[in-house]
């Protein structure tokens, strides 16, 4: 059987969070529901996106993560993995920024 790969879309701190999971559930926890098993890309030496190098510090080492059912506003069933991100709620904006660029010399 094939694994299968959600993408979950929920509210944060007046933040819009996608993250990628292999597991999603009613939890035992009552109003809950918990995304298990997230998936980072993993890429070694050079940070290619900024965005999820903050998501994996963040919720790396989280074995379980159980979200209020009224933060999450939406569960997709998906293919395979795309770009996980932070978003303003209010723009849309992304919130984490590209890398600075170098001051120009004086």
């Amino acid at each position: 059987m094939k694994n299968k790969l959600y993408k979950v879309t929920f509210l944060n701190h007046s933040k819009v969070y996608e993250l990628y999971a292999r597991q999603v559930a009613a939890s035992g926890l009552w109003g809950f529901t918990e995304i298990g098993e997230l998936v980072f890309d993993v890429h070694d030496g050079l940070v290619v996106d900024p965005t999820e190098e903050r998501l994996r510090d963040e919720f790396g080492n989280t074995r379980v993560l159980h979200l209020p059912m009224q933060s999450i506003i939406r569960i997709e069933e998906v293919e395979r993995k795309g770009q996980s991100a932070i978003r303003d709620a209010a723009t849309g904006e992304k919130v984490v920024t590209p890398f600075p660029l170098p001051a120009k010399p004086r």
